[in-house]
């Protein structure tokens, strides 16, 4: 791709694989600490021969340095603020101790510039998580904070590779820099969020992933946009869904496509049926096209008669989360969502005092949780350790919203008025328009944690609130 074509294309994709060894140094006990610094950087997420963009990056590179771990590890890692702002880290589906969290104003205090801090956690679970920062989230992420934390199982799963696909979109200007003046735009906040028109995996161009046919591939795909929810399609390839948001689930096939909310993340297994020199490819489907974003490329000196994969698909182990719901005496609560634009909301509670819809605006207050804008000073549920909770939400606007539970893994139970039963635990639910759905968890991780909308500019906009467990 030329210069020309970069300033008149509007969808337009970067490949790399990230494979293991991990960059940087990997923590793996309590005497070991890596060093994450916020930094202004550039990085190559246009094409080689296109000018590098001005990114802010953990370590001055976008993803950050992918941290692995096995279960039960511990991760110690040192936040050196070098930005001209403050920050923190959350360390998005890891079940950790609240104080660890990385939530500013609620778990600890930002990070200001010049400043550092040190996180310190056991990892319960293996599975595939991510960390970001989660301070004006919908700018830094924006920008580039954020990176993969792998969590590998305590045994080896049978597999001949293990990718990482990192998706995201970035808003970039026609000299191939972060659109800063959209950054904060009233528009996004009300509307679907900040959605960019130049796709990367990994943060880096186009490149293949090499295979062998007859191997076996565990492919962990991760959506780090502030608000795009992408639909994959994987062509001729057959995917077998084997994890959600780091929780193991019965090995089932996926489809024909994978739909993936912001801060999700879902692991496959697919197994490699071609033979040498053939290519396969995973595409981005979207309304207009059908993008290619990564391809798996058979290596040309294989054997054209090896084996091909045909052993069954194990579960992975289970992690030692809580799943005996106590249906018949939970703390019950409700959500209505409420706002953005075309929603109808004419007025909501902020800071305490009921202001109109025109007022609000000024604010860029343009949604609301219970007809509240934003934190408030009581939880949203009060729960004692070990409780069952159930949190009906309501999506009563036109617009989708990712929903993250920090600190805990949920289940949903019911959609559109319909039980659901399946064994599927996550932290980020993505909730259609119009659509009700209720999730049940079990408290049993004490402390403050956030529960807000993942599409980045509508938390900033006020989707967000917080529960309290004794």
């Amino acid at each position: 791709m030329d210069r020309r074509n970069f300033l008149t294309h509007t969808a337009l994709v970067a490949v790399l694989p990230w494979v293991t060894p991990a960059i940087g140094a990997v923590p793996t006990g309590r005497e070991s600490m890596l060093g994450l610094t916020a930094r202004e950087d550039t990085a190559q997420i246009v094409d080689d021969g296109g000018p590098r963009t001005r990114i802010w990056g953990y370590n001055g590179q976008v993803p950050g340095p992918m941290i692995r771990v096995k279960q039960n590890d511990w991760v110690r890692a040192r936040l050196i603020n070098r930005l001209p702002v403050a920050t923190t880290i959350h360390w998005h589906g890891i079940r950790i101790e609240n104080a660890m969290d990385g939530v500013s104003g609620l778990t600890q205090d930002a990070v200001a510039p010049g400043q550092s801090f040190d996180y310190a956690f056991q990892v319960p679970d293996a599975g595939t998580f991510w960390y970001h920062a989660h301070t004006r989230s919908w700018e830094q992420v924006a920008r580039g904070l954020y990176g993969v934390l792998i969590v590998d199982e305590a045994e080896p799963v049978a597999v001949d590779h293990d990718y990482v696909l990192v998706i995201d979109d970035w808003r970039l200007g026609q000299d191939a820099q972060i659109h800063e003046a959209s950054l904060g735009s009233l528009h996004d906040w009300s509307h679907a969020g900040r959605l960019g028109q130049w796709l990367t995996v990994n943060g880096k161009p186009r490149e293949a992933f090499p295979v062998t046919g007859g191997q076996r591939v565990r492919l962990r795909v991760v959506n780090t946009a502030n608000a795009r929810v992408f639909t994959l399609s994987f062509g001729k390839l057959k995917p077998h869904m084997i994890a959600v948001d780091g929780q193991p689930v019965n090995p089932r096939s996926l489809g024909k496509f994978l739909t993936i909310a912001p801060a999700q993340r879902v692991d496959l297994i697919i197994d490699m049926p071609a033979d040498p020199g053939e290519s396969a490819s995973i595409d981005v489907i979207t309304r207009r096209e059908v993008i290619q974003v990564a391809q798996f490329v058979y290596d040309l000196s294989s054997d054209a008669n090896a084996a091909k994969v045909v052993s069954p698909i194990s579960r992975l182990p289970s992690n030692p989360l809580s799943t005996a719901l106590d249906l018949a005496n939970p703390e019950r609560t409700g959500l209505l969502m409420e706002g953005g634009a075309m929603g109808g909301m004419q007025s909501a509670l902020l800071k305490g005092e009921r202001r109109s819809i025109q007022e609000l605006i000024k604010e860029g207050a343009v949604w609301a949780f219970n007809e509240t804008v934003g934190m408030t000073d009581t939880p949203l549920v009060s729960a004692r350790r070990g409780q069952t909770v159930i949190i009906e939400m309501r999506n009563q606007n036109r617009w989708p919203h990712a929903m993250h539970l920090h600190g805990h893994h949920f289940k949903v139970i019911e959609r559109k008025g319909n039980a659901v039963d399946d064994d599927i635990w996550r932290d980020t639910e993505l909730v259609q328009p119009g659509e009700s759905v209720s999730i049940a968890f079990i408290a049993d991780n004490p402390g403050k944690w956030l529960l807000h909308c993942h599409m980045l500019e509508h938390q900033a906009g006020g989707m967000t609130t917080w529960l309290e467990i004794a």
